[in-house]
């Protein structure tokens, strides 16, 4: 009876639990993909089970799926993002030529000591790269009514590389060595007869005795540090170690350099300067190697010992191997090269009409073709017309027959048919003096050819920039062949003026006319740009009338930095070496940055 009511019991439990609704399963999402996807085992057999074509199909979808996985969130970056300049990075630059004063007081005719001196000092204003002023040293200035006062505002954050300020004191110190001859700097005839004022530790002011359009211009010469500079007695200037070893304020500061077993120095070194008053400088390290010819130049960058080359004349650019790792900047220049009379040295010289001969027996463009390979542009005047003006005509057009006939007419004749003119026993000799700068020395070697062939006896004379340096300061040669350097607004005072023929002074043809002094004194002061060019119409139709020189030729600036430099584009220098005017702006690393 017992077991009959267990067994009834049982079941009816059993009958509900059955008649119950079943409890819901969870959803298990790995179990569901085993389901779709097929197992490792299944794998190995679709190859058998699909088509050719269905396998390449699949292969081509997964690639599509993969790539879009990478590039979306790639693009989206790029897209919402831009580059920028980043800091690091070193440059190796080669220099023809070896330092030998850093100093911008002494930078008298090498380009190398320029170029470091800029990169190391700061003037007042300095150059963009479109070769217009702007503020470095000060952050605004003034001019008064009467264009007789100039007030500079001094950026109050300049500090010296060894952390000292820089005032109103540096600024006034720098002027007075400018203004004093024992001192021999070039720079001299361009702040004689300016007074300073210190208004403040971050203001002056300076004073003209007479107006001078260009003054602004003067205004980027690099400042000195008084505290280092103002113990140091004249005689002993140009022989202090600072001048190897710089103390500036610009955006690179000086780490180190290395000599040869000779003592020459082979390479400089400088290094971005942290607390540099516009903004640091994104390279980390520059270095200048230096070079004695332009073959050793383009060897070494051949063998890879540096990456860019300062300047190259344009015959040796096919010598270089790897050029695409350069970006050539090819540039006008306000600059031109001549060759110079002295008639001090020449009594040959004296006689206007050998002068005209030598105008019309130059064939400039054989020059041009021959040494700058086209590169560049006939100079006719000394005001530079044909860089703003191209195919000004010439006053002395090329013409050797008319040349012969001067020379026949004043009774210049080669009786003996030596190929020498003579007159009253003498002849007709001249000598060339050049510095062993190749464009140079094939400059007066084709010149020697030309005046040759009008019946003249032709003696070269190459020397080395050191020599041609102290020939220049004596005045001793009879004819040179160099160069001169002007501005963008261009003052021929310093080259012209009767006052400058004697060092330091640019007056390289001793050239003395009253008329022109006049004009170029009173050109100075005139502010009136338009005003100023018919003035120096009228210096250049009376120098051009007595012939001091043989304007030559304006070379085009060609500048070689690495394809790696980025930030440096150039439109307009006023010289080689302002290509350093924004370096802090250069630079070589990048970042992503938000648009």
């Amino acid at each position: 009876m017992d077991n009959q009511i267990d067994e009834f019991y049982n079941s009816s439990i059993n009958k509900k639990k059955s008649s119950s609704p079943r409890s819901p399963k969870r959803f298990n999402f790995l179990s569901w993909l085993k389901k779709i996807f097929p197992s490792k085992k299944q794998l190995r057999f679709l190859p058998h089970v699909l088509s050719k074509r269905e396998r390449y199909g699949i292969l081509t979808f997964c690639i599509i799926i993969f790539g879009l996985l990478i590039y979306l969130p790639i693009g989206a970056f790029y897209s919402s993002t831009q580059p920028a300049p980043d800091f690091g990075g070193s440059y190796t630059e080669g220099l023809l030529g070896e330092p030998k004063y850093i100093n911008p007081l002494l930078v008298q005719a090498n380009d190398t000591d320029r170029d470091i001196s800029s990169i190391i000092y700061s003037g007042l204003m300095k150059h963009d790269e479109a070769g217009k002023l702007v503020y470095d040293l000060a952050e605004s200035y003034e001019v008064s009514s009467d264009g007789l006062e100039y007030t500079f505002v001094l950026n109050k954050n300049v500090q010296w590389h060894d952390g000292a300020p820089l005032t109103t004191d540096d600024v006034i110190f720098t002027i007075k060595i400018l203004q004093n001859s024992d001192y021999g700097s070039i720079q001299r005839i361009n702040w004689q007869g300016i007074d300073t004022e210190k208004v403040s530790d971050h203001i002056l002011k300076l004073k003209l005795k007479n107006k001078y359009a260009q003054f602004l211009n003067n205004a980027t010469l690099g400042i000195l540090p008084k505290h280092l500079w103002e113990n140091i007695k004249p005689s002993n200037f140009a022989l202090s170690d600072l001048n190897l070893h710089p103390i500036g304020s610009g955006p690179y500061k000086f780490k180190r350099l290395i000599k040869d077993d000779a003592g020459l120095i082979k390479s400089y070194e400088l290094e971005s300067y942290e607390n540099y008053h516009q903004s640091k400088p994104f390279i980390d390290k520059i270095t200048f190697k230096f070079f004695d010819s332009e073959d050793d130049l383009v060897s070494a960058y051949n063998r890879n010992l540096i990456e860019g080359i300062g300047f190259l004349s344009n015959k040796q650019l096919d010598s270089l191997k790897f050029s695409q790792r350069l970006s050539p900047k090819q540039t006008r220049l306000p600059r031109y090269f001549a060759a110079f009379f002295n008639p001090n040295q020449s009594a040959l010289l004296i006689d206007k009409n050998i002068r005209l001969v030598l105008n019309y027996g130059t064939n400039k463009q054989e020059l041009i073709d021959r040494i700058l390979n086209g590169q560049g542009l006939a100079i006719n005047s000394p005001i530079l017309k044909e860089l703003f003006v191209p195919d000004t005509p010439a006053k002395y057009a090329y013409d050797p027959a008319f040349a012969k006939q001067i020379l026949e007419n004043s009774g210049w004749k080669d009786e003996d048919g030596d190929g020498i003119r003579e007159k009253n026993k003498n002849l007709l000799t001249i000598s060339i003096k050049t510095s062993n700068w190749p464009e140079l020395s094939q400059t007066a070697e084709i010149l020697k050819e030309q005046w040759t062939s009008l019946g003249f006896g032709v003696e070269l004379q190459i020397e080395s920039l050191t020599e041609i340096q102290q020939s220049i300061k004596d005045r001793n040669y009879e004819v040179l062949v160099f160069g001169e350097v002007l501005n963008l607004d261009p003052d021929p005072y310093s080259f012209w003026h009767s006052s400058q023929k004697k060092d330091p002074g640019l007056n390289l043809a001793l050239y003395d006319n009253q008329n022109a002094d006049k004009i170029l004194e009173e050109s100075r002061q005139i502010l009136d740009p338009i005003e100023r060019d018919k003035k120096y119409q009228d210096f250049e139709k009376i120098l051009l009338e007595d012939t001091p020189t043989v304007f030559l030729y304006s070379p085009y600036y060609v500048y070689l930095p690495s394809k790696k430099i980025k930030g440096n584009d150039l439109e307009v220098l006023p010289t080689p070496s302002s290509r350093f005017d924004n370096i802090n702006e250069w630079y070589i690393s990048t970042k992503r940055i938000k648009k």
